[in-house]
């Protein structure tokens, strides 16, 4: 803990007090960001920015608003709470933006057991940062071939330290850290074509990330994988989809489970609650506890006790994300206004022998563009990856969509793999889905 964070936390608090306000929720936060990039066997950038910011929010006579400066020197302060209380009494009244009950507010675990921090960071030095990246570089220019165009690595840490306090009697911190490296591949191609390919690492403990030859490899493959790719008939196939890029089509989950989509009517989830969304196959947990977790916290952005929560059981649907605000406002109860990890318990086959059991399926390695609509649950996003045949890539794919609805999506789920994706906050295997619409040509 930051003993002067804490003091300036406190300090905004009573002086807030002071200018009027009923009720205030004050974060002050630190950080620092390092990052070296190497292109054509030379520094592309090498950054290091550090930053600290207080974030402010007020209740005025029913009247709630939110405000963030930098300048946190004694008299710029004190104009800007100032001025914060005065444009607060200007708003429109929202009692339904009071703090949360202060019973709901508190540390779902201990700093001992989240592990956010990795020691080694304090003696993460600047030569080694260079050092690592030079490194990464050589392995990838270890595996190029004739049609090698260019490769940029990349190395970057950072870590924070953020302490919140509020004038109903919460004052607590946290801090973390965090190291990614990874590197892109470009190739050369017929028509002048330049596929790339990517394999990028986050971790919370730099030992946690997988070694440099695994990167430069699945770097340098995922480039040859692009090269002479392009669309296939449109139809319906089965579809492997990567565990690395689950999380985009997850994420379609997200919009209709928050509560601020239920209360504008923009949730095609909003009546599903106890209800079947997905195949019995579907399991998604929220669980903030995880230790070195990257989306693990000891409380959400409300400071309610963060708990691990079953978002869908057996593919049905257990819980939304429903904020202290919208929680006033529909009536409800609260559950959480924020996600922490998504867990999607593994299976116990590999993908490769699942998809052998098919004629033809699609792997789904990338996604390139898309959107999704939280209302109507249509999603289309752009693909790239290969045709399988009994489980063995033939045909190199770009140029197709794959297309669905929430509502009916998941229900496609049919199984899931062996090899949980650990370095995001959505940890997922490889996922199967039945009769998934492609367009392609």
């Amino acid at each position: 803990m930051s003993d002067a964070l804490m003091d300036l936390a406190e300090q905004v608090v009573a002086h807030a007090r002071r200018h009027g306000a009923q009720e205030v929720s004050v974060a002050v936060q630190e950080g620092s960001h390092t990052e070296i990039s190497r292109r054509d066997e030379k520094v592309e950038q090498a950054s290091e920015s550090s930053t600290r910011r207080l974030s402010l929010s007020l209740l005025v006579d029913d009247r709630w608003s939110s405000h963030g400066t930098s300048d946190l020197r004694p008299d710029a302060l004190e104009a800007f709470l100032a001025r914060a209380v005065a444009a607060t009494r200007l708003l429109e009244p929202d009692p339904d933006r009071a703090l949360p009950p202060r019973e709901l507010c508190g540390r779902g675990a201990t700093e001992e057991h989240l592990d956010p921090f990795d020691p080694r960071w304090r003696t993460w030095t600047a030569g080694d940062r260079a050092e690592r990246a030079e490194a990464l570089e050589q392995a990838v220019l270890a595996r190029r071939g004739d049609d090698f165009v260019s490769a940029t690595v990349g190395v970057s840490d950072g870590s924070g330290r953020a302490v919140q306090v509020t004038s109903h009697g919460f004052a607590d911190a946290s801090e973390g850290a965090w190291f990614a490296q990874g590197a892109s591949v470009t190739l050369a191609d017929e028509g002048g074509r330049r596929p790339e390919g990517h394999a990028h690492y986050a971790a919370r403990y730099l030992s946690d990330l997988p070694d440099l030859e695994r990167i430069a490899t699945e770097a340098t493959e995922r480039a040859r994988d692009a090269v002479g790719s392009g669309p296939i008939a449109s139809g319906r196939y089965p579809l492997v989809l990567q565990n690395r890029v689950a999380g985009r089509i997850l994420g379609t989950l997200l919009g209709p489970l928050s509560g601020g989509a239920i209360h504008h009517g923009r949730s095609c989830l909003a009546d599903k609650l106890g209800q079947p969304i997905g195949s019995a196959a579907l399991t998604i947990l929220d669980d903030p506890t995880i230790p070195r977790g990257l989306g693990s916290t000891p409380w959400d952005e409300d400071l309610l006790v963060a708990r691990p929560r079953t978002i869908v059981q057996d593919g049905v649907l257990q819980s939304f994300y429903v904020s202290v605000y919208y929680a006033r406002r529909l009536g409800w109860e609260p559950t959480t206004g924020s996600r922490s990890n998504w867990v999607l318990p593994a299976g116990t086959r590999p993908w490769t022998q699942i998809a052998a059991e098919h004629d033809r399926a699609i792997l789904v390695t990338g996604f390139l563009g898309g959107n999704a609509n939280p209302l109507t649950g249509d999603f289309s996003f752009g693909i790239r990856g290969r045709l399988l045949e009994r489980g063995v890539p033939t045909a190199r794919l770009s140029e197709m969509n794959v297309a669905g609805n929430v509502l009916t999506f998941f229900h496609q789920l049919t199984e899931l793999a062996d090899d949980p994706w650990t370095y995001s906050s959505t940890i997922t295997p490889s996922l199967v889905f039945e009769d998934v619409s492609f367009s392609g040509t």
